[in-house]
């Protein structure tokens, strides 16, 4: 295998080097990294939303130091610390860092994304990676769970992040997704079978076909550095040679993937359009079903039952639905998207009335970088009160990344991930996509740089 890693290490310095020499942009706390002056940070809010689901509370003093929340108290007659530096956000509605559970942040779909695998390296994806990161920071999302990658190097990307070396939120990455020969997450399909993408072997690329093969396949992405893993249950929309209602991993096989992940202490993400896959992957107990686009009683059930977690993606569908009726989107793809998006809407609205458990996801690559709130808009539209969305994309979120200890909450103990918005988003969730503030770790990102987007991009994932 030629040497991946050195790409991506120099792609990463070179990322560096563009944070440091652009005005305005300093490096990205890790997730336990103190203020650097060590001063305390006071936030006066006007108005605060906790994100446990309780009211709105007004006028509201926030405390922050080394990184945490120290103290939330009304502000009449709170005494600031000494040394402490106030930040006015009296006209804002303070809000948790937001949290996106599927992104992909060193990939975007844009004209001629399907022949990239052929053109692009390591180090190309993971350069445009540090910009669609800091993109996405600068949206709120302070947390993303990455669900997929071409050649490992979203390890690359978080481990950069993780030492603040530039800005960018958190990452959780499942590196390579799982799939079968010739499945949704099999870079070669298309190619002549002579053509293999990068010289990559089979394994290294997540395909496995038996059980013992997912079990080495399990592993070898965490051998590697993956949070999280990822698998495809069934075909996908941006894929060739496959449909995206037909079910891929046997009975077995899926046992196998979960059975090795929770074992190893990784959580389990099946993408999952088809009814079939989606019962199938549930059963297994996986622990999210990304996107769930075709939805019957019967999976609902399952998912209650099983306590499994709903990632919408509602953005994924309308981007490619857009995308398939302006010409945008290869022959393959364009019936695939048209019939998924009605599909997706529904069942979305279906899951809300019965109560799943749902998480904020935007498949970001298969729609811009850094337009991610869009997603709360998109969920108020399908059914979720504004409150409810709100959640989905900080509390509900933290607890399905198994975070909730530390973010997704505005506590006392826990990290200082906060957005300021205008207005209120329990009257208008459009606010949310409007960020007027954004803490990370209690540190102020700075919101007033924005890099041009590139003309080409790292390919998708294949939604």
């Amino acid at each position: 295998m030629r040497s991946a890693l050195g790409q991506v290490v120099t792609a990463c310095l070179l990322a560096v080097v563009f944070c440091a020499a652009t005005p305005g942009v300093s490096a990205a706390p890790a997730a336990s990294d103190p203020d650097p002056a060590g001063a305390p940070l006071l936030l006066h809010a006007g108005r605060l939303l906790d994100g446990t689901g309780g009211a709105a509370r007004q006028d509201v003093a926030v405390l922050v130091r080394n990184g945490r929340i120290e103290q939330v108290a009304a502000w009449k007659g709170f005494h600031a610390p000494e040394g402490a530096r106030t930040v006015d956000l009296t006209s804002a509605t303070l809000v948790p860092g937001f949290i996106d559970c599927h992104v992909h942040l060193t990939m975007e779909v844009t004209r001629g994304w399907e022949i990239e695998p052929v053109k692009g390296t390591a180090a190309d994806a993971a350069l445009f990676g540090a910009v669609s990161a800091l993109k996405t920071l600068r949206a709120g999302f302070i947390t993303v769970r990455n669900l997929g990658d071409r050649d490992g190097e979203s390890v690359a990307l978080r481990n950069a992040l993780d030492r603040g070396l530039f800005p960018g939120p958190r990452i959780m990455t499942a590196r390579h997704m799982l799939s079968i020969t010739g499945g949704h997450g099999d870079w070669n399909n298309g190619f002549r079978p002579d053509l293999t993408l990068a010289g990559l072997r089979p394994e290294e690329m997540g395909i496995c076909d038996s059980p013992d093969a997912c079990v080495a396949a399990v592993r070898t992405q965490v051998k590697y550095g993956a949070d999280v893993i990822k698998i495809s249950a069934t075909g996908g929309v941006l894929s060739p040679g496959d449909e995206i209602g037909a079910r891929q991993f046997s009975d077995e096989e899926l046992a196998a993937i979960v059975g090795e992940a929770h074992r190893l202490g990784r959580k389990v993400a099946a993408h999952a359009h088809g009814t079939a896959g989606i019962k199938a992957a549930v059963k297994a107990g996986v622990d999210s079903v990304e996107h769930g686009s075709i939805l019957d009683d019967e999976a609902i059930r399952l998912m209650k039952e099983h306590g499994t977690f709903l990632v919408p993606t509602l953005m994924a569908g309308e981007a490619v639905e857009a995308a398939a009726k302006s010409g945008g989107l290869p022959d393959f793809a364009v019936q695939k998207a048209l019939i998924v998006r009605p599909k997706m809407v529904d069942s979305f609205h279906r899951a809300v009335a019965a109560g799943v458990k749902i998480a904020f996801g935007t498949d970001s690559a298969v729609s811009p970088h850094g337009k991610n709130a869009h997603e709360f808009e998109l969920m108020v539209q399908g059914g979720m009160t504004p409150g409810a969305a709100l959640a989905a994309g900080t509390r509900v979120a933290a607890e399905l990344l198994g975070k909730d200890g530390d973010i997704g909450t505005i506590a006392p103990g826990k990290i200082a991930d906060l957005v300021a918005v205008p207005g209120d988003p329990l009257q208008d969730v459009s606010v949310l996509t409007r960020p007027m503030a954004v803490f990370q770790a209690g540190r102020e990102v700075d919101l007033g740089f924005s890099p041009t987007a590139p003309k080409a991009a790292a390919p998708t994932a294949g939604r």
